[in-house]
């Protein structure tokens, strides 16, 4: 409530409240016996009536904004899931699951899987500065960036300082992103990727695992930021783990070792795994999580 609003709805308390008073005492201006007889009960009527109009005005207000905030909550929230695949994109030889869950009504993650000429896939995971509205809106303008620009050059590193340069000219200087652009080649499963600066994405593969640490800065930060493309590999019988912060803040311990065994045994259990690594009452933000895994009979192998 404004504090407009706030010092009308309390005059609106004061006023019925004299009004009591003045009944009580039998005068509006004690100790004076002021007015007398049917006057007093009338001047009483008006105060507490004022006063209770005044209230409920002004309630009647705060009511009706929230109701329209609310209103305004979900259609955004409904434009939003209109830009989260349904579906994900079918990869010969890989199975690619998702999962999203905003921390309030919209959130600030984005992701996508987009299928590109010559049987390569894009992977595209962004995570906005802050939460809300805000932040769903600047996730929505990273999503058009990402389908537009991968049309005509899907390449990580265009895409990144493509975009960067566009949040940083028409972005608050006090939002940005962290995101991950990776190429996916299904057929030898080599993986080309840009993270600016972004927490890791997981490759794993017996016995060991591989992050695909940061290779430039969030985008949106500096116009002139330099970014560096990363090459990695997803053998068979490999994942791969892409994720926002509101993953690993959720974790208690290290997230990267859990997270490391999560991707181990049963392939089809895998992403349960993950999920089951949240602590509840911990998650504090938005949770992305992008689980791509090669099967034994892939393409190529």
């Amino acid at each position: 409530m404004s504090g407009a609003k706030r010092f009308f709805t309390t005059a609106g308390f004061l006023l019925q409240g004299y009004a009591f008073y003045a009944l009580w005492s039998r005068s509006l201006v004690w100790p004076l016996i002021w007015p007398k007889g049917p006057a007093l009960y009338v001047c009483v009527w008006l105060l507490y009536f004022s006063g209770y109009l005044l209230m409920n005005a002004m309630l009647t207000s705060e009511l009706i904004e929230k109701t329209q905030l609310e209103a305004d909550q979900i259609a955004a929230r409904q434009i939003q899931q209109t830009l989260i695949p349904e579906k994900l994109e079918d990869i010969p030889g890989y199975e690619v699951e998702s999962f999203y869950q905003p921390f309030r009504a919209v959130g600030g993650d984005y992701f996508d899987v987009i299928p590109l000429a010559g049987g390569r896939t894009l992977f595209a995971l962004a995570d906005v500065s802050g939460k809300g509205i805000a932040a769903a809106l600047l996730a929505a303008n990273i999503q058009a960036l990402v389908r537009s620009l991968a049309s005509v050059d899907p390449r990580p590193l265009t895409l990144a300082r493509q975009i960067n340069q566009h949040l940083s000219r028409y972005s608050p200087s006090d939002r940005f992103a962290t995101a991950v652009f990776l190429l996916l080649d299904p057929d030898s499963g080599e993986l080309t990727y840009v993270n600016a600066g972004h927490p890791p994405p997981i490759v794993s593969g017996l016995p060991s695992i591989t992050l695909l640490e940061a290779t430039g800065t969030p985008l949106g930060l500096m116009s002139d930021a330099s970014y560096e493309e990363g090459k990695s590999a997803l053998a068979t019988g490999g994942s791969l783990l892409l994720f926002t912060d509101g993953l690993t803040d959720s974790i208690t311990g290290n997230a990267f070792e859990l997270m490391g065994h999560a991707l181990d045994g049963a392939p089809d259990k895998c992403m349960s795994k993950v999920k089951s690594l949240m602590d509840v009452k911990s998650v504090e933000d938005d949770v992305t999580i992008l689980l791509a895994r090669r099967l034994g009979n892939a393409a190529g192998t």
